[in-house]
C-alpha cells in the first residue's frame, strides 16, 4: 500500500496538536512497527519530505516456511535472532543500512552497526561504501533447503560418500562459499557427520 498525505495549514496543525485536540504527527509509528513486528512483516519505508510525509507498506512476511527453511541453512553460525533477521530481510529486499535494521529490529545505532559488523566478520553479508553511505548485501549463494537432499549438509556427505573425504578449499567450491561460510559448516557437521583428519590447510574430512 502506497499512500502520501500532507498538512494544508502546518500553523492551524501546530495549534491543534497544542490544544490536544488531534495527535502529534507521528505518535503512532511505533505502534505501527511493533504491529508489523509481530505479524511478521517487513517494515515500512518512510520518506520525510518538506511539506508531506509518505509511507510504503509492504504485504509479504519475512518469514514464511520458504524464508525459514533458507535460513536453517546458517543455523550454526553465532547469531543473534536480530541478525538471522536481517539477513531474511536481505534475501527479499537486497540491501540493508544502519538506519534500516534499527527499524527493522529496534535496537539504536551502535547495537545495529555492532551487530552487522558481526554479519561481515562470518562473511555472510559484505559492506559497500563508507560513513553515512555505507549499506549492506548478502555475500552468500542463495541456496534453499527445501528437502534434506537438498540441504548443504547432505551435499557434503554425497561428496564425501564418493571421494572418500573433503578438504575446506573443496567445499568452498562446491557451495560457492566463502572459508568463514564453509569453517562453520564444518564445525557444524563434526563429531556426529563428520570428523577431521590431519592439521592445517592439509586437514581432510572424512566419515565417522
Amino acid at each position: 500500500m502506497d499512500s502520501e498525505y500532507s498538512t494544508r495549514n502546518r500553523w492551524l496543525m501546530r495549534v491543534l496538536e497544542d490544544l490536544h485536540v488531534v495527535e502529534n504527527r507521528g505518535s503512532g509509528i511505533n505502534l505501527m512497527l511493533d504491529a508489523m513486528r509481530s505479524a511478521n512483516l517487513a517494515p515500512p519505508k518512510f520518506e520525510d519530505k518538506r511539506n508531506s510525509f509518505r509511507v510504503i507498506f509492504y504485504n509479504h512476511t519475512l518469514l514464511s516456511p520458504e524464508s525459514i527453511s533458507w535460513l536453517n541453512q546458517y543455523a550454526a553460525y553465532p547469531l543473534n535472532d536480530r541478525q538471522r533477521l536481517a539477513l531474511v530481510f536481505l534475501r527479499q529486499r537486497e540491501r540493508i543500512t544502519n538506519k534500516v535494521y534499527q527499524t527493522l529490529n529496534r535496537v539504536d545505532a551502535q547495537s545495529a552497526y555492532r551487530e552487522l559488523r558481526g554479519l561481515v566478520d562470518v562473511e555472510l553479508v559484505q559492506p559497500h561504501n563508507t560513513g553515512r553511505w555505507t549499506y549492506y548485501t548478502l555475500n552468500i549463494p542463495d541456496i534453499v533447503a527445501t528437502t534434506f537432499a537438498e540441504t548443504p549438509e547432505e551435499r557434503v556427505l554425497q561428496y564425501v560418500r564418493e571421494h572418500g573425504y573433503i578438504t575446506r578449499g573443496t567445499l568452498m567450491r562446491l557451495l560457492g562459499y566463502r572459508e568463514g561460510q564453509a569453517k562453520w559448516l564444518l564445525l557444524k557437521m563434526q563429531p556426529e557427520h563428520l570428523q577431521s583428519v590431519g592439521a592445517g590447510k592439509g586437514t581432510r574430512y572424512v566419515l565417522p
